[in-house]
């Protein structure tokens, strides 16, 4: 039986939704479509190829739309929060992009538009390619701490008790910075370390 390779990334996704990406298998997603492993095979001779098909799929709807005019900081801060959606998107979504190097055109459809942004912010190709890479790590990164900590353990204290416990037991600078570091207020705090990103973007604008 041949069967659509969309509709293979798309159940790709749904079985890492039930049971996170270490539960994803060649032969546990044969099961959930009801498939031979030979069919999956001949889409995605590995694992680790079905997961760049599934880190390229998370681009899809990333960056379609742009005001003609808009300035390049604003480009940055809308690619951003559409990149962090997508990976929120899905559980692992951030851990699975993170793992591979795609070479796609949505990959590419991003970066284009991210780095004729940052050329127009008065950046070199080379620093526009960097700050990219940059933005995207960022946001990865966030994105993967966002999703861990959410992900509380079943018994025993959560992770912010932890964190609280240790900070004030030994580490008093830490201690009085706990609350912060424990908020939950993820749309505030990205958007803080987005304004740093651009902030530094700005310093290394040539002087007009």
């Amino acid at each position: 039986m041949r069967i659509q390779r969309e509709r293979v990334v798309e159940a790709a996704w749904t079985l890492v939704d039930e049971v996170g990406v270490e539960g994803l298998t060649m032969r546990s997603l044969a099961q959930a479509l009801a498939i031979q492993a030979p069919s999956l095979y001949w889409h995605f001779p590995s694992k680790q190829v079905l997961l760049e098909s599934m880190a390229d799929a998370l681009l899809e709807d990333v960056g379609r739309v742009r005001e003609p005019k808009a300035a390049w900081d604003a480009v940055v801060r809308s690619v951003a929060g559409q990149l962090r959606r997508a990976f929120l998107g899905h559980r692992d979504g951030a851990r699975v992009f993170a793992g591979t190097v795609v070479v796609s055109e949505n990959t590419f459809r991003v970066s284009e538009l991210l780095m004729e942004a940052l050329g127009q912010g008065g950046l070199a190709p080379k620093e526009a390619g960097w700050a990219t890479f940059a933005l995207l790590d960022y946001v990865l990164g966030f994105t993967i701490e966002e999703q861990s900590f959410g992900a509380q353990p079943e018994e025993g204290p959560s992770v912010a008790e932890r964190m609280r416990a240790l900070a004030t037991s030994r580490y008093p600078h830490v201690a009085r910075a706990v609350e912060a570091l424990v908020d939950t207020d993820f749309e505030a705090r990205f958007a803080f370390g987005l304004e740093l990103f651009i902030s530094g973007l700005r310093g290394r604008r040539p002087k007009r």
